[in-house]
Order: C-alpha cells, then sequence, then structure tokens
C-alpha cells in the first residue's frame, strides 16, 4: 500500500491498527521528499533524524499501551516563518538564515502534544511577502501538477509538500491569502480561520492586524482535525480570543437544505479561462444540495486591493525594523560606523520584494503622507468589514472563487509587480475583515485546479467545513498531481 497517498483520518486508522508502525511511516515519507523533492523544492530543511527518534518513542509507547496524542505518528511539514525550537527557521531570507529558535510556537506546541511528528521545513515568499513563493532567497518551489508553474504565496512550499504527497498535511500562515492562494493552485483544501482563534505566538510577524496561522490538507475532514489541535485560546498572543473550544468533527454531520448563500458579484469580474463556468456549476451543485443561492454586493470590495497594500507594508515596515544586524540576524562585514552597519545590513539581507514593501510602508507612515495614506485605508478597511458584516445579517455563508485563474507560469509576473499584486484580489478582503475563509478544489481547467471559497463569519469555521464538507462529497474530487515524469 502507497501510504502518502492517505488521509490522516485513515492513516491513524492504520497505525492504530498496528498494520504499519511511526517508523515505517515517516520513513515512507523521507523516501519520498527523497524521490521528488530536488524537482518539487518545498522544503528548506529536514527534520529526519529528530523526526525518526520521536516515532521510535511513539512506537514504543503504543506497543505498551501509553496513552497517545490524536495525532500521534503522522507526519506534518512546517511553514519556515513559524518557530520550531532547535530547528532552523529562515523565513526564507538571507537576514535569518541562520536563526535557530530557542523555543516553539504555540500551534507547534500543540502539535507536539498531539504527537505530530515534524519532518521539515518548508519554503515561502521572503517574510511570506509574495503570491508566488519565487521570492524565496533559497529557492523557487514548483506546483506539483505542473512544474513550469508557481504553486502559489506565499505558503507555496507547504502546499507543494502535501499535494505532492511529501506530507499529509501542513502548516502555513495567510496575512492577504497565503493559505488559500497556495491550496487552490495546488488542488488542496486551505483554511484561513479568524482573526484570534489560532494563536500566532512564534509566527514571525508580517503584518500583526493581518497574519494567521492556518492548515493545508487534502480533504475537509482532515482540515477539521488539525483545526481541533491547533485552535484555542492563548494567554501567550494578546490578540487570542478565549472561547469555548469546539468539535469542528461533530459540525461535518449537518446537511446544508436551506442554507442562504450568497454570491458576491464584484468577486465575480475579471475571472479567466474555465474559473467562471466552474464557479457557475458550484452555485448549481449548492442549489442541488438543498441551499438557496442569491447574487449580492460587498460594495466597497474595489478598494480591497489598495486598502491591503497600504496597511500591510506599513505594519511590515514596523515589524521588520528589528532586522538591523545588532538584536537579530545577520551582520554586515563591511561597515565604517553605525549607519553604514544598518544600511548594509539590511541591503545585503533583504531581497527586493521585502525592500520594496518596506519602503511602500514606510512612505505611507511618513510625516505628512499618514493621514492621505494610512489612516484613509484604516477608514476604508471599517466600510469592508462594515459590508462583510451586514451580509451575514441575510446569508449563512459567502462563496466565490479564490483566485482570477489558475497557477501561472513561474516568472510570469516577476517584472510587474502590480500584477502579481492582482493574484490577491479575491483573497484580501477576508483578511481585511478578518473573518473565517476556506478554499477547496472545485474542478480542474487545462488539468490544473481550481479552488472554491467559502466565507463564513467571526468564528463559523465548523460552518465553512460542514458546507465545504457537504460540496466536497457531492463532486467528489479525486485528482491528484502525476508525478510519473518529475524526477
Amino acid at each position: 500500500m502507497d501510504y502518502n497517498e492517505l488521509s490522516i483520518t485513515r492513516l491513524k486508522d492504520k497505525l492504530e491498527s498496528g498494520e504499519v508502525t511511526s517508523v515505517d511511516l515517516i520513513e515512507e515519507y523521507f523516501k519520498r521528499i527523497e524521490k521528488y523533492d530536488n524537482s518539487i523544492e518545498a522544503f528548506l530543511t529536514l527534520n529526519k533524524e529528530e523526526a525518526l527518534k520521536k516515532a521510535k518513542e511513539i512506537d514504543e509507547k503504543r506497543k505498551n499501551g501509553e496513552q497517545l496524542g490524536y495525532l500521534a505518528g503522522i507526519p506534518v511539514a512546517i511553514k519556515d516563518n513559524i518557530s520550531t525550537k532547535g530547528l532552523k527557521t529562515t523565513c526564507a531570507s538571507n537576514i535569518i538564515k541562520d536563526y535557530i529558535p530557542p523555543f516553539d510556537a504555540t500551534v507547534i506546541e500543540n502539535l507536539k502534544n498531539a504527537d505530530a511528528i515534524i519532518i521539515g521545513k518548508t519554503n515561502l515568499d521572503e517574510f511570506a511577502m509574495g503570491s508566488s513563493t519565487e521570492t524565496s532567497a533559497f529557492q523557487i518551489t514548483k506546483n506539483p501538477w505542473d512544474i513550469s508553474r508557481v504553486p502559489g504565496g506565499s505558503s507555496g512550499g507547504s502546499a507543494a509538500a502535501v499535494a505532492s504527497q511529501m506530507a499529509p498535511f501542513s502548516l502555513g500562515s495567510e496575512t492577504g491569502g497565503s493559505v488559500r492562494q497556495p491550496a487552490s493552485f495546488c488542488g488542496l483544501v486551505g483554511l484561513k480561520p479568524t482573526y484570534g482563534l489560532v494563536s500566532r505566538y512564534g509566527l514571525i510577524a508580517f503584518a500583526s492586524s493581518f497574519d494567521q496561522i492556518g492548515p493545508f490538507t487534502r480533504n475537509v475532514e482532515d482540515a477539521a482535525i488539525v483545526m481541533n489541535v491547533i485552535a484555542g485560546y492563548d494567554k501567550m498572543d494578546s490578540t487570542s480570543v478565549k472561547r469555548e473550544k469546539e468539535n469542528y468533527l461533530d459540525g461535518l454531520k449537518n446537511d446544508i437544505k436551506g442554507l442562504k448563500i450568497g454570491v458576491p458579484k464584484e468577486y465575480l469580474e475579471g475571472l479567466e479561462g474555465n474559473v467562471k463556468s466552474q464557479m457557475e456549476q458550484s452555485i448549481k451543485t449548492f442549489e442541488n444540495l438543498g441551499a438557496e443561492v442569491e447574487m449580492m454586493s460587498l460594495p466597497h470590495s474595489g478598494y480591497g486591493l489598495e486598502t491591503y497594500y497600504i496597511l500591510a507594508p506599513s505594519e511590515a515596515s514596523s515589524n521588520l525594523a528589528r532586522f538591523d544586524g545588532i538584536r537579530y540576524g545577520n551582520r554586515s562585514s563591511n561597515y565604517n560606523n553605525t549607519e553604514e552597519l544598518f544600511v548594509k545590513t539590511r541591503s545585503e539581507g533583504f531581497g527586493e520584494e521585502v525592500k520594496r514593501r518596506i519602503m511602500m510602508g514606510t512612505y505611507c507612515l511618513s510625516s505628512g503622507y499618514y493621514d492621505a495614506y494610512y489612516k484613509k485605508a484604516q477608514e476604508v478597511r471599517t466600510l469592508i468589514k462594515n459590508d462583510f458584516d451586514k451580509a451575514f445579517e441575510k446569508y449563512d455563508i459567502l462563496i466565490s472563487p479564490t483566485t482570477l485563474s489558475t497557477a501561472f507560469k513561474i516568472g510570469e509576473k516577476n517584472d510587474d509587480p502590480i500584477a502579481m499584486y492582482q493574484s490577491d484580489k479575491l483573497t484580501v478582503g477576508v483578511n481585511i475583515a478578518g473573518v473565517p475563509a476556506i478554499s477547496i478544489p472545485c474542478g480542474l481547467s487545462d488539468n490544473m485546479p481550481i479552488g472554491l471559497q467559502i466565507i463564513g463569519k467571526n468564528f463559523d469555521e465548523a460552518k465553512i467545513l460542514n458546507v465545504a464538507y457537504n460540496f466536497e462529497k457531492e463532486i467528489n474530487f479525486k485528482q491528484t498531481p502525476d508525478l510519473g515524469g518529475v524526477k
């Protein structure tokens, strides 16, 4: 049996029945990584020795009948901007290329408490700034469906690792769509939780009022399982919300008859290829499942991209000020005074896209321009959030395509930052409003996956998972990338 093809639930069954040991499973996944990752380039750091050591401990505990966590022996890959104690965490940037955290992020503690096994750290756009995983300082991750195309970004390594079956699930992070967009491009389920539901303690900050951690899985049930493990209040994160913990698997039992679904008309503009026809087919599927679907409007969504690209770089320019060569990260070896040390360290350490966003953000926050840009963008943010609040007074959920197109070619948008930023057009509104959303596969166009986005009101993860589960069962999307030609 090829264990790499199995879901978390089926792997758990095989481990608990004794059909396979944790050590066997970890070795299987590393064999696949050794076979394919030279071409896919999803991983930046592998954790084989420690993973096998942990697997042996779990096998021994299982043999002795000791209590184990819910994910005991299941491998997981982690985006390389999430702190892992004793394991390199680089943000795909030269400025912290040798950083080894002395502590675990809270989500990592939660995974370890559930006895999941970390097999490696995955590639990303530098400091999560990008939509294609091409701005990494170290390598360009390829889309397993077509290695001439990008996997999306910024969590492209985490998405590619799961899509190519080098990990059964992974964690990514979202600031403007960095889980949902790569999930859409790679044919996966990707969930962006409500702001405050999953702790960000240990996530290296990009834009603090947007950042969230979310899972990549191959089906909706697995996403519910991972959310059960990583969601919950954390006193170490001041934005964490104290509320009763939910079991997201319980919510998958319900049908969606009578559910009221809104389709924002602004999210259907500019769709490419077969994305529009696939969206129309998805609406029919929901109607067949008994839902009521209506066109509606989020009137300020047209300002979403501009709002995001003022606020997020402004926060980034502040958050990244700490990387100065004195307190954090690498230091230039060629300087004559303190000012030169700052300038040369940051010039040598950051890539072009990170520098661009620091300059954009610094400009928007500077004296004389703050009111015109940053303050105005915050006011528009409120209008966009109000649009979502008003929509959820009438509708249970909203649906839209996750992206305007399928995955684009590597290098296609590198010379045009505006075209690259347009990749986030259908995802940034959710981050601006702070609400949850999930992307699930809804079909193919020229053998490339198309993603459907399901958006809920704050803390309605159980509902969007249930809706996604019903849709997934109805369309029975089983396609996976053919890696036969990948060496």
